[in-house]
C-alpha cells in the first residue's frame, strides 16, 4: 500500500482500465486532475474548444473501436451541464464514455458556492450511474464501479464528480493489487436458441433485423455466419449499418420512415418472421407498431431486459448479449443442416436480391445549384468501400442512408437516437484520435456544421486530418420539409446577404455564412463546390490537402435551397419526391407512389 492524493489512485485506475485518450477543458475545480495526468504522462489529453465538443468526442473514441472507453473531462459547475448533451446521446445509444467534472468543496456543496450545482442529480436520467464522492477513500472503488457499469449489461455512459477537497485528500492505495472487474453479460441458452430458430424454420419469409447490440458486442462475423448458414436476409437498423457488407447478397436493405432503402421496406412487407437482434425497434424504423407489426411473428433478443416488449410484445424474448444469442443460434442452425432438416432458404433471399438490384432512386443529376442525391452518388465513387462515415442528423444523414454505401462494422458512426446538432464535427475527431490510419468522412448539412465549428481549430492544433463534406443549403432543411404538413416555411432559412462577400471570391450570394472563410481562419483547409464537373478534382485536391497539412479539410457544396428527401409516416407509405428507377416493371406497378411537387422555398 502507498499514500497518494486520491487523484493519482483515479488516474492509476484509468491506465489500469486501458484509457489512453482523454478530451477535455482544464478549470480551477478540475486542475488536481490535470496535475495528475502531466505527472503521469500516459494519458494523451486533447483540448477541446466547448466541453460539450469534449463530451462528443469522447463518443467518438469508443464508437470507432471495440472495448474503447472515452474519457470527457471538466470542471465545476457549467462544464458539467455542458456535457449533458453528450451524456444523453451516449446514453441512448448503449455507448460506455467517462465524463469526470471538478466540484466545489464538501463543505461548500450547499451554500451557492462559485460553480457548484448538483450536477450528480442532473445526470442521473441520461447516465447508467451518476455520484458525487464525498469519501477520499471511495475513490478507487467508484472508479472501479464505474467501468464495471459501464461495460456490464447494455453499455452506457458514468457521470464522477470530484469535490476539489476530495481529489486532494490523501488515501492508501495499491496499485499493483488493482485488477478490472469482470464484465456482466446474459447469455442466450441453448433451449432459448432451440425455441428461436424452430420459430424460423416454420417460416416462410424471415429476416433478420440487425441492431447496434451487435455491433457493441463485436459480433459481426457472428452475424454474417448465421446469415449464410441460413440463407436468411438481413435488415441492419442505422445503429447497426455495417454489420454485414452492403454489398453481401444476403443485406436486404435498410427499413423505415426515412434512413430506409425502397427494396428495404419491399422486403419487409412481404416478410412474415422477423428475429431482432441487438435493437430497439425505434420509431423511425418501425413507424406504427400497428403496420410493422401486422401479419408477421417476432423474436427480440436484447442484453436490456426492460427493452424487451417496451414497443411491443414480441412471440419470444431472449435476454442476451448479440454474440452469446448468435453462438447458440448457429450452433442449432448447424445441428439442423446436419440432419438434413435445416430449410432452404434459396428463394426468398433471390426474391429479395432482385428488388435490391431492381428498387432503386435516382442520383444522377446534373444540375446547378447541385442536388444532394448526385452528391452522394459523387461520394460512393470517390471514396471506396474503405471509407468511415460520421454524421447526426438532418436532410444530409437521412439522404446519405439511403444513398451512400457502408462494407465494415464501426463505418458508420452515427448519433441515432438523440441526433444532436454539432455532433458531428467533434465525434468525428474523436474517431480520429482513436484511429489514426482510418480514411474519415464526416456528413453534416450547414446548420449541423455550424453548431460546434469551433472544434474545427482542435483538428488543426492536434493534428486530427479528416474529410467533412458539407452539404449546404442555406436551410435547416428537414424542419423545412416537416412544416410542409403546417403549410408554412419560417424560422428555418439561413440565408442572407454576406456583407463581407468580395466580388473577385467564390462565395455564393444569399448563402450566408462563408464556411470556407471560417474554416481557413480556424488554421484548417477548404474547397468550395458548385458544379457536377468540380467533384472529381475537389475530391482528390481535398485528399491531397489532408495529407499535405494533416488538418481537417472542408468540401462543401452548394446545393439548391429545397430538396425534399423521401420519408412518410409507415413503412408502407414512403412519399417519394423525386425521380424513382425500377429496373422490373412488375415491381414499378406494386410500389406505385405518387410523387409530390416540391414545395416553393
Amino acid at each position: 500500500m502507498s499514500k497518494m492524493r486520491a487523484i493519482d489512485a483515479a488516474v492509476l485506475i484509468l491506465e489500469r482500465e486501458g484509457v489512453t485518450c482523454a478530451f477535455g477543458v482544464p478549470g480551477a475545480a478540475i486542475n488536481p486532475l490535470y496535475s495528475a495526468l502531466r505527472a503521469r504522462g500516459s494519458i494523451r489529453h486533447i483540448l477541446a474548444r466547448h466541453v460539450e465538443g469534449a463530451s462528443h468526442m469522447a463518443e467518438g473514441y469508443t464508437r470507432a473501436k471495440a472495448g474503447n472507453i472515452g474519457l470527457c473531462i471538466g470542471t465545476s459547475g457549467p462544464a458539467g451541464t455542458d456535457m449533458i448533451t453528450g451524456l444523453y446521446s451516449a446514453s441512448a445509444d448503449s455507448i460506455p464514455i467517462l465524463c469526470i467534472t471538478g466540484q466545489a468543496p464538501r463543505a461548500k456543496l450547499h451554500k451557492e458556492d462559485f460553480q457548484a450545482v448538483d450536477i450528480e442529480s442532473i445526470a442521473k436520467p441520461v447516465t447508467k450511474w451518476a455520484v458525487t464522492v464525498r469519501e477520499p477513500a471511495l475513490v478507487p472503488q467508484v472508479f472501479s464501479h464505474a467501468f464495471h457499469l459501464m461495460r456490464s449489461g447494455r453499455p452506457g455512459p458514468v457521470l464522477i464528480d470530484l469535490p476539489i477537497d476530495v481529489q486532494v485528500a490523501e488515501i492508501e492505495f495499491d496499485a499493483d493489487a488493482y485488477e478490472p472487474l469482470v464484465p456482466y453479460k446474459p447469455a442466450c441458452s441453448r433451449r432459448q436458441a432451440e425455441r428461436a430458430i424452430r420459430m424460423l424454420q416454420a417460416a416462410e419469409r424471415p429476416l433478420i433485423v440487425a441492431g447496434g447490440g451487435i455491433v457493441n458486442a463485436d459480433a459481426c462475423d457472428l452475424l454474417v455466419e448465421f446469415a449464410e448458414l441460413t440463407s436468411v436476409p438481413v435488415i441492419p437498423t442505422l445503429m447497426g449499418w455495417g454489420a454485414i457488407p452492403d454489398d453481401h447478397p444476403l443485406m436486404a436493405g435498410m427499413v423505415g420512415l426515412q434512413t430506409s432503402h425502397r427494396y428495404g421496406n419491399r422486403t419487409f412487407l412481404e416478410s412474415d418472421f422477423v428475429l431482432g437482434l441487438g435493437n430497439r425497434w425505434a420509431n423511425r424504423h418501425t413507424g406504427s407498431v400497428e403496420v410493422y407489426t401486422k401479419g408477421r411473428t417476432f423474436v427480440h433478443v436484447d442484453i436490456e431486459p426492460t427493452q424487451i416488449g417496451r414497443v411491443f410484445g414480441p412471440d419470444l424474448g431472449i435476454v442476451s448479449d448479440a454474440g452469446a444469442a448468435l453462438k447458440e443460434f448457429i450452433s442449432v442452425a448447424r445441428d439442423l443442416k446436419a440432419r438434413g432438416t435445416l430449410r432452404d432458404r434459396a428463394p426468398w433471399a433471390a426474391s429479395c436480391a432482385h428488388r435490391k438490384r431492381a428498387m432503386l432512386r435516382k442520383s444522377h443529376f446534373d444540375a446547378v445549384p447541385l442536388k444532394p442525391q448526385r452528391v452522394y452518388q459523387e461520394m460512393n465513387e470517390a471514396f471506396g468501400q474503405d471509407v468511415c462515415y460520421v454524421t447526426t442528423i438532418g436532410l444530409s444523414q437521412i439522404a446519405g442512408a439511403q444513398f451512400l454505401h457502408v462494407y465494415r462494422p464501426r463505418h458508420w458512426i452515427n448519433c441515432g437516437q438523440a441526433g444532436p446538432l454539432g455532433w458531428t464535427l467533434p465525434a468525428a475527431l474523436g474517431v480520429r484520435a482513436a484511429d489514426p490510419d482510418r480514411k474519415i468522412v464526416a456528413l453534416s448539412g450547414d446548420y449541423d456544421f455550424q453548431f460546434l465549428i469551433e472544434e474545427l481549430a482542435v483538428g488543426a492544433q492536434h493534428k486530427l486530418p479528416y474529410l467533412h463534406v458539407v452539404v449546404n443549403n442555406s436551410y435547416l432543411g428537414l424542419i423545412r420539409q416537416s412544416q410542409r404538413g403546417f403549410g408554412m416555411d419560417f424560422e428555418v432559412s439561413l440565408a442572407f446577404d454576406n456583407i463581407n462577400a468580395r466580388p473577385d471570391d467564390d462565395a455564393v450570394p444569399g448563402y450566408g455564412v462563408d464556411h470556407v472563410a471560417v474554416a481557413e481562419g480556424l488554421g484548417c483547409k477548404a474547397i468550395r463546390v458548385k458544379s457536377p464537373n468540380e467533384f472529381k478534382a475537389a475530391f482528390a485536391r481535398a485528399e491531397a490537402l489532408m495529407a499535405e497539412h494533416q488538418v481537417p479539410v472542408v468540401l462543401e457544396f452548394i446545393l439548391e435551397r429545397v430538396t425534399n428527401i423521401a420519408m412518410g409516416t409507415e413503412v408502407d407509405g414512403v412519399n417519394e419526391f423525386e425521380e424513382i428507377l425500377c429496373l422490373d416493371p412488375e415491381l414499378s406497378l406494386r410500389t406505385s407512389q405518387t410523387l409530390p411537387a416540391p414545395a416553393a422555398a
